[in-house]
């Protein structure tokens, strides 16, 4: 496929990536429909011209290029496979790329079932948060057919600066989970850090300006530890979204033979978050749970 002026971009999912993500599109020029299942949260993206559909399917059966960035696998699952879902209703030659973290299982399907559609299908997970979004600054880790993900390049240009091809479908949710198993014990350290300063009485602000300087230095720390400082819980990405992201990975894990203690354990953290109201704040919300075990705040 080429991409040019005339390509039309379908979108799935304006949570708090998708919002931002869609509108580096529409504001490079592409004519751009959307759908999401509250309609309010794609608002501000609609009055900036881009077209609302009243589902996936509708967006799929005017769109080139759907992209979909929802939230859990059953949602993926439904949005593409369902009979009135974007596979059933994307045109010949479209190329689908979703962007939601899911299971490398179901990228594999979702490909296999386009192919007899003569449709492409990429998995092309993120990461970044809201502010990686915001700043069209994602790492996007890609997999699916080499010669596709070349031809929507200039796409995902406009959303990320660190754009890697991984391999075969699938290949791309496999790095992500990579990548979410690294936070969870990267999460832990930087809250066990945190709680460690204040009881020695050091001042947060000015610890984190020497070990993030050093080889503790991480975009967690850069990132996410002021926000803990400032008792900012807001969520660049959910805790609940997070628990889903390691309970693949633990699941992919024991498939492939492999036990992960650490990732284990900081999941079962991540519930007691979740357990405690907690689930729609940030990951760094961990915090809570910690501090709540430390009786500290």
């Amino acid at each position: 496929m080429k991409i040019d002026e005339s390509t039309k971009i379908g979108w799935v999912g304006t949570g708090v990536m998708g919002v931002s993500m869609l509108g580096h599109l529409n504001n490079a020029g592409y004519q751009c429909i959307v759908y999401n299942r509250t309609k309010e949260k794609a608002a501000s993206l609609l009055e900036q011209g881009v077209v609302w559909a009243n589902s996936p399917g509708e967006v799929a059966t005017q769109a080139d290029v759907i992209f979909t960035i929802v939230g859990f696998p059953k949602d993926v699952r439904e949005v593409y496979l369902s009979e009135q879902g974007i596979i059933n209703s994307a045109k010949d030659g479209s190329v689908l790329i979703d962007m939601t973290t899911t299971e490398p299982s179901l990228a594999v399907e979702i490909y296999e079932a386009a192919k007899v559609k003569n449709i492409q299908s990429i998995d092309a997970p993120v990461s970044g948060g809201d502010v990686g979004a915001k700043n069209a600054g994602l790492s996007i880790m890609v997999g699916g057919d080499k010669d596709a993900v070349e031809d929507i390049m200039p796409l995902f240009e406009l959303m990320g600066k660190n754009i890697v091809y991984q391999g075969s479908a699938g290949s791309g949710q496999h790095t992500k989970m990579c990548n979410q198993i690294t936070i969870a014990g990267t999460m832990i350290g930087v809250c066990e850090a945190l709680l460690y300063g204040h009881k020695a009485g050091l001042d947060l602000t000015t610890m984190l300006s020497s070990i993030s300087g050093g080889a503790a230095g991480c975009w967690t720390l850069n990132n996410l530890a002021p926000r803990i400082v400032n008792r900012n819980f807001d969520p660049g990405f959910y805790v609940e979204h997070f628990i889903k992201d390691m309970s693949i990975a633990l699941k992919e894990s024991e498939a492939m033979g492999l036990s992960l203690p650490g990732l284990a354990l900081v999941k079962q953290l991540y519930l007691a978050v979740q357990a405690q109201g907690n689930g729609k704040m940030g990951t760094h919300a961990l915090m809570l749970a910690l501090e709540k075990m430390c009786n500290k705040s």
